[in-house]
């Protein structure tokens, strides 16, 4: 056997990854709602900076929400960790 594979370079969980997009989603909805709150309360051409949030931010939301895993976790398929020789291939082979 070349290297064990260490634990650590293994992708992340889907529950772990799925729990990492809601709580992305839920940020960016939150600001959202900021912006729409001070939709109310702004007067003048200021008002204009929480109406575009209001307005973009589902769009944002939803990007960042489905933004894939990052790519160092690799996993390497089982057969690849362990050498096995020629003749005890054909071996098994039949």
């Amino acid at each position: 056997m070349d290297q064990p594979q260490s634990i650590t370079s293994l992708p992340e969980s889907p529950a772990d990854e799925r729990r990492r997009r809601m709580v992305r989603y839920a940020i960016a909805m939150s600001i959202r709602v900021v912006c729409v709150i001070l939709c109310l309360f702004v007067h003048g051409w200021w008002l204009l900076l929480p109406i575009i949030g209001a307005v973009v931010l589902p769009y944002i939301a939803v990007v960042l929400a489905n933004v894939g895993g990052s790519p160092e976790g690799r996993v390497e398929r089982p057969g690849a960790l362990v050498r096995v020789s020629r003749a005890r291939r054909q071996e098994l082979d039949g």
